[in-house]
């Protein structure tokens, strides 16, 4: 992990910002407007995917900045699947599988 006070630890920052922030734009598309069929679905699960490991492995490297980064590239990315889902005709799926109640015996 670079230190704090190295230019490594300025860059990281930098490409973490951009690489992050790159999403908020096709989030406020879609959250305006609710559309979403441009979005490629199969993109937008290996995306959730990679950035999940992404963070796992910021946790094992015990770099903060990739764990930061990639924790809310996910949240952005995730809504984007989650809107995909819901709003292509698979939110009936989604709507079961989260309403279901379970029975505590």
């Amino acid at each position: 992990m670079a230190d704090a006070g190295s230019f490594g630890f300025l860059v990281g920052i930098i490409a973490a910002l951009c690489t992050t922030l790159c999403n908020v734009p096709q989030v406020v598309k879609v959250y305006k407007t609710r559309e979403t069929n441009d979005l490629s679905l199969k993109m937008l699960v290996l995306l959730n995917a990679g950035l999940a490991l992404w963070i796992t492995y910021g946790f094992i490297q015990g770099d903060w900045i990739i764990c930061a980064a990639n924790i809310v590239g996910i949240t952005l990315t995730g809504y984007l699947l989650v809107a995909k889902l819901m709003m292509n005709g698979h939110g009936d799926n989604i709507r079961q599988i989260t309403s279901r109640k379970t029975d505590i015996i």
